[in-house]
């Protein structure tokens, strides 16, 4: 009976080892005697011990968070800053082949190229103009993990951290910057009010029934003050007359 079980279970325990099931996610880079054979899955996979190898390879997109980066940007200020970087594998067979971590290549390359744009810019831009320096950054990760087959789906810069007293120098430009637009807005007021005043002028001067009305309501409106001034109202036509005799 031993005689006959034994290679029953080394069959069993063969067919055991050679028996890989891949989830829906996952492919799985075969290689025989050494050499790329194909690219595997999902379901159930045969893999023939000793002679055919199999590394298995995660599809879903891949969440790297970037480490904070010293950037000088181009007007010489000294920032921190971190950054989120999603990624998934499209070609497994070059994702295995093609480098040998590409997590870790991955990840070296972004902090590179993260340090490389952000320094070509000016720090308003890098605090105004994220998305756009977002779409560059995942611009120039993805053409180079290209032939890595990996696919850079998107790249958000998260914080950019200032020391304190770069804090304190922002500060005071934006208070300098809004006293400025006080004082702006203040003059355009001053100037429409003068060119209502000078329009208001003349009408008056062109239409004296304009300005006997407003005479009137000049006096209507003082009248229901409380004052001990006691007003005597003139018609236009004889104060026409005294000048004319002044003449």
């Amino acid at each position: 009976m031993i005689a006959y079980l034994t290679p029953v279970l080394l069959v069993l325990g063969l067919v055991a080892m050679s028996v890989r099931i891949l989830p829906e996610y996952q492919r799985g880079v075969v290689f025989f005697l050494g050499r790329f054979q194909a690219v595997k899955g999902p379901g159930l996979i045969i893999v023939i011990p000793g002679v055919q190898q199999m590394v298995r390879v995660d599809l879903r997109i891949i969440t790297l968070d970037v480490p904070s980066q010293d950037v000088i940007s181009r007007d010489n200020v000294t920032v921190r800053v971190n950054a989120v970087l999603y990624f998934r594998v499209v070609d497994p067979n070059k994702a295995i082949i093609q480098v040998e971590d590409y997590y870790s290549a991955t990840s070296q390359l972004a902090q590179t190229t993260l340090r490389s744009v952000l320094g070509k810019h000016d720090l308003d831009e890098m605090l105004s103009e994220r998305d756009k320096l977002n779409e560059d950054i995942q611009a120039i990760i993805d053409s180079q993990t290209d032939s890595w087959g990996i696919k850079v789906t998107n790249v958000e810069i998260k914080h950019v951290d200032l020391n304190e007293n770069m804090i304190r120098a922002i500060a005071r430009q934006a208070e300098a910057e809004r006293e400025r637009r006080a004082k702006v807005i203040h003059a355009e007021g001053e100037q429409q009010a003068a060119e209502k005043l000078v329009e208001a002028a003349q009408i008056m001067t062109n239409d004296p029934g304009a300005m006997q009305l407003r005479y009137l309501q000049t006096m209507s409106d003082m009248s229901q003050k409380n004052s001990s001034t006691i007003f005597f109202p003139l018609p236009f036509d004889v104060m026409e007359v005294f000048r004319k005799m002044n003449k």
